[in-house]
């Protein structure tokens, strides 16, 4: 085990509590290792990721997979027969893999995903800051093509959009409505979604799905309370369990680097249309 970072203190602090060493060069970590985790600014990803893929290496990349379509497309290429994975840890939380599991894809779904400001991750935009864990999940509830999408946004402390709302119309019939934002007064993470007959509410940061599931008979209606019994987990330790299990060549639940791929197209989608929405606001003025 072993670290690569720019700040040789901050590697030296890591490895002197977990364990491992300290490299002095990408190179010199991917000749000795079996699997890396990029965690390295986005604009960095691509040039990482290739890097150490086409050095033989299993890579886990964290979200969003890259920067543009192109860097991710190189990135995918660059795999062969390498695991690429992509760290959106929603994605594991085991509230979402609960509902994954019901196999029910929604007729409706509500997404909100708030939280006080940081100044963590402002190299990007809160749609691939935030909103791409919500996008990535919706897609694995429902992977049938988009077709309709409509998108707003506002920059508040920061020069990028820092709220987001976007609407999507998928082939399946689904209806999606999400909101992020990252200058809110309180942390909210909830999914609610509901398919024919079913009502659900998912809670990520409590991990618990609460809902209700309409029993008809003797011409009443009646609402019986159908709440989802969830074992307890950290995400981010079952994200990089699924990671090391499908460098073992295990068959797990992965967000594969097509997958990242399908989630970032969709938040560049939602980035276009408020660029395009503001620039035709500033016109009007």
């Amino acid at each position: 085990m072993g670290v690569r970072d720019l700040d040789h203190g901050l590697a030296s602090s890591v490895t002197a509590e977990y364990g491992g060493r300290v490299f002095e060069s990408l190179d010199a970590l991917a000749a000795e290792v079996d699997a890396v985790v990029v965690a390295a600014p986005t604009t960095e990803h691509a040039t990482l990721g290739c890097r150490l893929l086409q050095a033989g290496v299993h890579v886990m990349i964290e979200k969003p997979i890259a920067s543009t379509l192109e860097e991710a497309d190189r990135l995918i290429e660059a795999a062969g027969d390498r695991v690429l994975a992509v760290g959106h840890v929603e994605f594991y939380n085991p509230a979402v893999q609960a509902l994954l599991e019901f196999g029910l894809p929604p007729g409706f779904a509500e997404v909100h995903r708030m939280g006080e400001f940081s100044p963590r991750s402002l190299d990007i935009d809160v749609v691939r800051d935030l909103m791409i864990h919500d996008l990535q999940i919706l897609h694995s509830l429902d992977p049938s093509p988009l077709k309709k999408l409509s998108a707003v946004g506002v920059n508040v402390l920061t020069d990028r959009d820092d709220i987001a709302n976007a609407r999507l119309e998928f082939e399946s019939g689904l209806v999606a409505n999400l909101t992020a934002s990252r200058v809110s007064d309180q942390k909210i993470r909830k999914l609610r979604v509901i398919v024919p007959g079913i009502y659900l509410s998912l809670d990520y940061q409590k991990q618990q799905i609460k809902g209700y599931r309409l029993q008809k008979g003797g011409g009443s209606r009646d609402l019986e309370r159908l709440d989802v019994a969830i074992e307890h987990a950290e995400p981010l330790e079952c994200e990089l369990r699924a990671f090391l299990a499908a460098c073992r060549g295990e068959s797990v639940a992965l967000v594969t680097g097509r997958e990242g791929r399908r989630a970032l197209a969709t938040a560049i989608e939602v980035c276009t249309l408020i660029e395009e929405q503001r620039s035709a606001v500033q016109a009007f003025a």
